[in-house]
């Protein structure tokens, strides 16, 4: 797997160009009135001392706890604005003692026994693409430790059935990976976070997560069958029934858990064929309220665009999308069995 960033998003040969970071200091500077913009340097592991780990790794479990110095800084903070900044300024008060990575899911069974004996948190980490403080390390003073539980070996799509449209899917998997394996049957989860590139299934079953592409399927909700997920005292595993009536769905008690009952380890989700027709434009707007109108008549229209995404006039400049001055209305339809209509 590529080195990530402990610092940033991305990996670690993903970096500006000078040139690249001349031109976003001058846009901050000229959107914010400012003289000049200071920076900071890229951070060294090597640079930043961490505390020695509380936990010893046992015997038993020597070949999927680690001690290394860059993943607990890796697998401290997610991604939010809050988490680059202590990490920038190379904070790191409270890391994981150890990292967990298992091979499959009799391993994250041992693991949470060995920790449900010593009083040990543990905290379920996909990609680590959290925003909300998801995969952050400190718990206070009531746990012996912390290990950070590393899905990234559970990466396999194990299962697909193209009659019904689905497959069985490990939550490891990072999102390219995943579309990477289904489209060799011309299929597609057609879920698409803003996080794709660097989350994984499971944080996106766990965070309850939306796609950019969702007027019709909006959240990860829509897709699943079933699920499978170890607890400290068990595995639940969901039956996959095409619909039930038979009282309260046990899925809903883990899509949208963030990790707090136990660490889902698959998946059975629902497919979509593969589109093959594509439109797509763009609406500029002078009034953000007419703006904000047209993206509700859109959705109410039962057209069902596969986006539909509104950006102010800042978002639409941010994004090198617009000079500032207009409301950008993108708009896409798809399909996988008939072309579309200009």
């Amino acid at each position: 797997m590529k080195e990530r960033k402990f610092w940033g998003w991305g990996y670690q040969d993903q970096v500006l160009s000078n040139e690249e970071d001349a031109a976003i200091e001058s846009l901050i500077a000229a959107h914010f009135s400012l003289d000049e913009v200071p920076t900071l340097p890229i951070p060294l592991a090597e640079d930043i001392d961490l505390p020695t780990p509380r936990v010893k790794i046992p015997q038993t479990l020597e070949k999927v706890l680690s001690e290394d110095h860059l993943e607990r800084l890796n697998h401290t903070y997610g991604k939010s604005f809050p988490d680059l900044a202590r990490a920038m300024l190379k904070e790191f008060p409270h890391p994981p003692d150890l990292v967990a990575f298992p091979d499959d899911q009799e391993d994250i069974v041992n693991i949470l026994d060995w920790a449900n004996q010593n009083n040990i948190a543990v905290i379920p980490y996909g990609g680590g693409s959290s925003v909300c403080g998801g995969v952050e390390t400190y718990v206070g003073d009531d746990y012996s430790g912390v290990i950070s539980l590393d899905l990234r070996n559970l990466d396999q799509v194990l299962e697909i059935d193209t009659t019904s449209r689905a497959a069985r899917i490990q939550a490891g998997i990072f999102g390219p990976a995943l579309e990477d394996e289904l489209k060799k049957s011309d299929l597609t989860l057609r879920h698409f976070p803003q996080s794709f590139e660097h989350s994984t299934l499971g944080g996106w079953i766990a965070t309850r997560s939306g796609g950019h592409f969702a007027t019709l399927y909006t959240h990860i909700d829509d897709f699943v069958e079933s699920t499978t997920m170890v607890t400290p005292t068990g595995v639940v595993e969901s039956r996959r029934l095409p619909g039930s009536g038979a009282g309260p769905s046990p899925d809903r008690m883990v899509i949208g858990s963030e990790g707090i009952l136990g660490v889902i380890t698959e998946a059975w989700m629902r497919l979509q064929n593969r589109p093959i027709f594509r439109s797509s434009c763009s609406v500029e707007f002078d009034n953000y309220q007419k703006a904000l109108n047209a993206t509700r008549l859109i959705s109410q229209s039962g057209l069902y665009p596969a986006n539909c995404r509104l950006l102010d006039a800042n978002e639409a400049f941010l994004n090198s999308a617009g000079d500032g001055s207009k409301h950008l209305l993108i708009l896409s339809f798809e399909s996988a069995d008939h072309e579309l209509g200009t």
